[in-house]
């Protein structure tokens, strides 16, 4: 459709359509497309797809209309319906202020030849009368006025501060998603209940999942059937559709691509083998949306924090497969303050002023889906075991016969990085998984529905939960594919459809916990290839501070922008958060010289993954290579992390540019022959750094080492202070200290 620009409008028009955006007020109204020869002026601005909705980022600042500028198709669902996923997005003041460059697609009809659409001019009386208006202004600055235009300069710096995030919500987060033909906020089964109706597509939504349904409310109460063709209901979330070949004749060893894109042969579709298509679907609620540490537990309406709906569908022939689990946040009052790393949890209220909301929300949920299976992944033991145990006395005083309660300690049962311990939980719980069925449906109706549902939690619903989920997931598939003959009774998933399988739910956790987090999910190895590594390890240690340094100050900004698509006030003093952020330059420089800390507690929080049992952890630093030959040795940033257990230490080598580590070796402790104290290495100059050099054979072969350095953690830090962190590191492995190298100190 094309954009128009005139004076008192901007004007969509698609075909014998057109919607008038008014830039006084906001208003919008449906006129004919014959009605552009009536406005003042019209420039076409370029071609969008569609719209989002407008929103008011403050009340004493102008409407923001929010247009699709460009699309990515991500499949096509059973039925060959298309889905989209918004790539980027256009935001234009519906004021008399011009708007920026828009980088729309240029229309062809207006623009043959042209490479930018020309801008409006002004009319000379119009130019007149504002460098009349303007000469005023300026010549009625008083100190009162002065304060004002300070008042205003701070509002027009928090809606600038509002649009960047708005724009990354849309255009780096991949969570918003919409089909012209196809209803993604329910799932088969609901819509396999409703009856046949001619009703337009967005009559027919879940309302919980119907994100821009606030935005877009102006559109909603004309009373006109003209509107249903403006109205996209857009959910957030995350969708990806693949088709698979059943080939049990490939070899595993051909499968070792990169984990993060799916080799391209293994999706073709081969005559010989039987194929099928796999799609998952994520709805995030729109009601108490928001980001992690804004969000948390139940609200008054029985709403809880990252509520997602996942829907996986399995399409073979005219045969469509569906079957859906929930997560969301334990729906008690409880929160963390987000100002330090990993917060302990409090409960808000007590359990008697709970009873009320929780029996709300499982009202609701046993209402939608008739039976839950709750599945509580939270620590039993520890800071999470206050959350656990509220949510189990709820459970029973709720006493509801449709409710079943499992417990299973995700960090317990698979300590040591040992995740595939998750089968123990989906062994247990087989006969529940099989009685639950699946809903089905074919060309002539339903043959089956699914009763009840799965609903996972772990504290925030993001990494322990989507392991969980994608483990259930696949028992219900090959319990579907083995009952449509496309696999052999007793053979597993072939091991190229398991691992593009693995990389959709991996992806589909990555995109939950990018909208609710800020990063990509922990754990994401592990559901992508299904072995846990130390690589994977060190990249959730990073994440981790990420999400910590995330909240302190874009979540507020981030939740505010929430708010406000979904009409809520906003709560918290933003003009305050400007202030803040300035405390936190000052805090930064704190964190700095505490950074090596604070990845050492990361480090012996994450090794308790990482060990098997008949290793024990001893410590983690975070250190510098500092061997010239390897990389600058004025780099400031941490890009080696020193690990030690009791028989061997570890490597590891983080990159900052792609945020995880990329590299990493284990040494036995046998293998190391001496450690050195003294000045770094320099090709030029004197030295400015003490470091520590690691002797160590490889293959009975010496002549390896490994030469590192302290984090500046102080600026002030001198040369001894350095060297002393680091004679604190290499005592820790135990070893003795003895006479000098040239300009060095033999410690071991």
């Amino acid at each position: 459709m094309e954009l128009f620009q005139a004076k008192d409008h901007y004007i969509l028009q698609s075909g014998e359509r057109a919607l008038w955006c008014s830039r006084r007020d906001g208003s919008l109204q449906l006129r004919a497309a014959t009605d552009l020869l009536l406005a003042w002026n019209p420039i076409c601005l370029g071609l969008v797809e569609g719209v989002i909705g407008k929103v008011q980022l403050h009340t004493e600042l102008p409407w923001w209309l929010l247009l699709i500028r460009q699309k990515a198709l991500i499949g096509k669902l059973p039925g060959d319906h298309e889905v989209c996923k918004i790539t980027k997005i256009a935001v234009i003041p519906l004021s008399e202020t011009e708007p920026q460059d828009l980088e729309l697609e240029l229309c062809k009809k207006h623009h043959f030849g042209i490479n930018k659409p020309e801008k409006i001019t002004q009319s000379p009386d119009d130019t007149k009368f504002l460098l009349k208006t303007f000469t005023q202004i300026k010549s009625n600055v008083s100190a009162p006025n002065k304060k004002k235009i300070k008042e205003s300069k701070e509002k027009e710096r928090l809606e600038k501060r509002l649009l960047e995030e708005l724009f990354k919500m849309f255009m780096d987060s991949d969570s918003f998603y919409y089909s012209m033909t196809y209803d993604l906020t329910n799932s088969v089964q609901r819509q396999s209940a409703c009856e046949k109706t001619n009703l337009p597509l967005w009559r027919k939504v879940d309302d919980r999942f119907f994100w821009n349904k606030h935005m877009i409310e102006d559109l909603i109460s004309i009373d006109n059937a003209e509107v249903d063709f403006w109205i996209i209901p857009i959910i957030q979330g995350f969708v990806q559709i693949e088709e698979l070949v059943v080939n049990y004749s490939e070899s595993s060893d051909d499968d070792k691509s990169s984990p993060e894109t799916p080799p391209q042969e293994s999706t073709c579709v081969d005559d010989i083998h039987p194929t099928f298509l796999v799609a998952l679907i994520s709805r995030r609620s729109r009601h108490r949306a928001g980001m992690r540490y804004k969000r948390r537990g139940v609200d008054k309406n029985g709403n809880v924090a990252n509520y997602v709906e996942t829907e996986q569908l399995i399409h073979v022939h005219n045969h469509t497969l569906s079957f859906i689990q929930t997560r969301g946040s334990v729906p008690v009052f409880w929160s963390q303050v987000g100002y330090r790393y990993n917060p302990r949890p409090r409960l808000d209220k007590s359990e008697n002023e709970t009873v009320s909301y929780f029996r709300a929300h499982f009202e609701e949920q046993l209402k939608n889906y008739k039976k839950q299976v709750i599945i509580n992944l939270v620590d039993q033991t520890g800071r999470e075991k206050i959350i656990g145990d509220a949510y189990l006395k709820q459970v029973l005083l709720y006493n509801n016969a449709n409710l079943t309660y499992i417990s299973f300690d995700f960090h317990e049962h698979c300590r040591g990085m040992k995740f595939e311990n998750v089968q123990t939980l989906t062994d247990a719980i087989h006969d529940i998984i099989l009685d639950m069925k699946w809903c089905w449906v074919d060309q002539a109706g339903v043959i089956c529905k699914q009763e009840g549902i799965f609903r996972v939690n772990c504290m925030d619903c993001l990494d322990r939960t989507n392991v969980v989920q994608a483990a259930i997931a696949r028992v219900v598939m090959e319990k579907q594919l083995k009952k449509l003959g496309v696999m052999p009774p007793e053979q597993p998933l072939p091991v190229k459809c398991n691992r593009i399988y693995q990389i959709i739910w991996a992806n589909n956790g990555d995109a939950i916990s990018r909208q609710y987090a800020g990063t990509a999910a922990l754990k994401g190895d592990f559901t992508r290839t299904g072995e846990r590594k130390l690589a994977g390890v060190m990249k959730d240690g990073v994440n981790s501070a990420n999400r910590y340094y995330l909240n302190r100050f874009r979540d507020a900004y981030r939740q505010a922008v929430i708010d406000l698509m979904q009409g809520i006030p906003v709560t918290e003093d933003l003009y305050s958060i400007f202030t803040k952020e300035k405390e936190h330059e000052a805090l930064h420089k704190e964190n700095l010289r505490s950074h090596q800390e604070l990845v050492s507690q990361l480090l012996q929080s994450y090794m308790k993954l990482l060990l098997p049992d008949d290793e024990k952890f001893h410590g983690g630093w975070a250190l510098i290579d500092c061997d010239p030959s390897l990389i600058d040795a004025t780099h400031k940033d941490v890009d080696v992390l020193l690990l030690l257990s009791n028989s061997a230490y570890y490597v590891a080598y983080y990159d900052d540019e792609i945020d995880k580590v990329n590299q990493y070796q284990r040494l036995s402790l046998e293998a190391l022959e001496k450690i050195e104290i003294g000045p770094e290495p320099t090709l030029f100059g004197k030295p400015k750094f003490s470091c520590m050099r690691l002797y160590y054979k490889y293959k009975e072969m010496s002549g390896y080492f490994h030469t590192l350095r302290a984090v500046v953690r102080n600026p002030e830090d001198d040369g001894k202070g350095r060297a002393a962190n680091l004679m604190k590191t290499s005592l820790a492995f135990g070893l003795r200290t003895e006479g000098p190298w040239p300009k060095a100190r033999i410690i071991y």
